[in-house]
């Protein structure tokens, strides 16, 4: 049960924290700020929960770790539930603090949603969101295994996946908004219905297609320290 709260609060933060610097202060801190706040969010959650629960805090990443050999697939299942409610209760706080300001309108500003095609943000095509996700997922896993495994110094772990994902961002910003984490993507979306609702099933497919890839990757020994 500590796990599951651990990765609810991890959870939690991330999307209040990362989508909330896109609310909140987009305009203030530009694409560069809202990518460290994602990336430092990690961070923090890294050394807060991790000795916890690991702080994957991310369905793609419970999947890799499975696929991986690292983690039960009962585990997986609770860590994903704990996971979206997070999500869930982390994009309410955000909507709760958004909306007590005049004229904020979800419609129009959003909660952070990912999302891709005419009208969003760059304006990338569906294809495009699929590879970047699916590359961008494949690459945030692969570090994620690789930094947490036996023989890796493990007080950097928390540190090389934050920036890691700050990178992520400051790439991948204008193709999708940035997901990697179905539970990131399905928080925003349950409030902010309509094309963000539509398209969620990008944002749930890529980020598991990417760190399956990473999470057999690591199972086959491949990327293994020897």
């Amino acid at each position: 049960m500590k796990k599951l709260v651990a990765e609810f609060i991890g959870t939690a933060t991330l999307v209040f924290f990362g989508c909330g610097s896109a609310v909140l202060a987009g305009p203030e801190v530009g694409q560069l700020g809202i990518s460290f706040a994602f990336g430092l969010a990690i961070v923090a959650m890294a050394y807060g929960i991790g000795p916890i629960s690991g702080c994957h805090v991310n369905p793609a990443v419970s999947f890799g770790a499975f696929l991986s050999g690292r983690m039960s697939v009962t585990d997986m299942v609770q860590y994903w539930v704990a996971q979206f409610l997070g999500a869930l209760a982390g994009a309410g706080i955000l909507y709760m603090i958004a909306s007590g300001k005049a004229g904020y309108d979800i419609a129009v500003n959003g909660l952070g949603q990912n999302g891709f095609g005419e009208g969003y943000l760059g304006g990338y095509s569906m294809t495009a969101a699929l590879v970047f996700e699916i590359v961008a997922t494949f690459l945030f896993v692969v570090v994620i295994l690789g930094s947490t495994q036996a023989k890796a110094p493990a007080q950097f772990a928390g540190l090389a996946i934050g920036l890691t994902l700050v990178v992520i961002h400051i790439v991948g910003i204008q193709v999708t908004g940035v997901s990697v984490n179905p539970a990131r993507s399905f928080g925003p979306a349950v409030f902010v219905q309509g094309q963000s609702l539509s398209q969620l099933w990008l944002f749930i497919v890529a980020p598991l297609v990417g760190a399956g890839l990473a999470g057999l990757l690591f199972r086959a020994k491949t990327l293994e320290a020897s």
